[in-house]
């Protein structure tokens, strides 16, 4: 059964790509498909950041990635560099553990 599902999942996702080499330009021109096509990257990367911050297998964990989590986006408003933020990150998660 989970053969099948990876198959179908396969095709979709290949049908999906080759439709983005017959859709017309004129519609891809538009504003508003413009807008929402720069807005996909975002949407997906932070769909991705919440499952991986709070699950555990098919459960929901608040631990010690979330504050991490947290104490990043914070050093990320405060610009940052990315590799201070990695470390605050890092910092934080390993402070709440120990604790």
């Amino acid at each position: 059964m989970i053969w099948a599902a990876v198959l179908i999942g396969s095709a979709v996702a290949y049908t999906l790509k080759a439709l983005g080499f017959v859709v017309p330009e004129r519609m891809l021109d538009k504003p508003l498909v413009a807008q929402l096509v720069a807005m996909f990257p975002i949407a997906l990367l932070s769909a991705l950041l919440a499952v991986v911050t709070v699950a555990d297998g098919m459960a929901v964990v608040i631990d010690a990635r979330v504050a991490a989590v947290a104490a990043a986006a914070v050093a990320l408003m405060l610009r940052a560099p990315f590799l201070v933020v990695v470390v605050v990150g890092a910092a934080t998660a390993a402070f709440i553990r120990v604790f």
